[in-house]
């Protein structure tokens, strides 16, 4: 399986609360929704629904899985919704266990074996493992190094601080840029894949 990162981020790299005021309120953070004026159903939702569709299982943070546990299901009817409630997927958390997962399809993986489990479903055989937000288990991956792709969706906007995902363990990792798009509000969809060495 392929690991594949799909983020909305700023200008500034914060990938914090894209989706709604109380959805990560962390350090004071205080502008979440932002990525609300710069969506565009074509490009933007475009970007989520290909990759969703090459998926074959999602990978969330414990915080990430509890806000789409508690959005997606009441969606249901909607292709996209059907999509995500129907499609395997894996939390990795040290505080979550069996008897919390209510989000259909959801397995534990307990944190302190996550890289070692992330390694096993990358060596076998399906399509690609899709995570979206959950900025600290990202920001491990990248620096595990156990990241195929990143799909970065950057919005014309700074937000001073905030979460982001890069590993700040000063590593020098080449990328390069595979695929972009723009959209008419000024959004960058920009697919990178790791340079391997040698």
């Amino acid at each position: 399986m392929r690991v594949v990162i799909s983020e909305f981020m700023s200008l500034d790299g914060v990938v914090q609360a894209p989706g709604g005021s109380e959805e990560d309120t962390d350090g004071g953070f205080a502008h979440g929704g932002w990525s609300h004026r710069f969506f565009d159903p074509e490009v933007v939702g475009g970007a989520f629904t290909d990759a969703l569709s090459t998926a074959e299982a999602l990978l969330f943070g414990r915080r990430t899985w509890q806000t789409m546990a508690a959005a997606w299901p009441e969606r249901a009817g909607d292709p996209f919704a059907d999509r995500m409630n129907a499609i395997p997927k894996y939390v990795v958390s040290g505080v979550l266990d069996d008897s919390k997962l209510t989000w259909e399809n959801t397995r534990l993986i307990p944190g302190g074996e996550a890289l070692d489990r992330i390694r096993e479903l990358r060596g076998a055989e399906g399509g690609d493992l899709l995570v979206m937000g959950s900025s600290a288990l990202v920001r491990s991956l990248l620096g595990a190094d156990l990241v195929d792709e990143l799909r970065l969706v950057i919005m014309p906007v700074l937000l001073g601080g905030g979460k982001k995902i890069f590993p700040d363990d000063g590593a020098l990792r080449r990328l390069e840029l595979v695929s972009s798009t723009t959209s008419g509000t000024g959004v960058h969809v920009c697919t990178y894949r790791p340079v391997i060495e040698g």
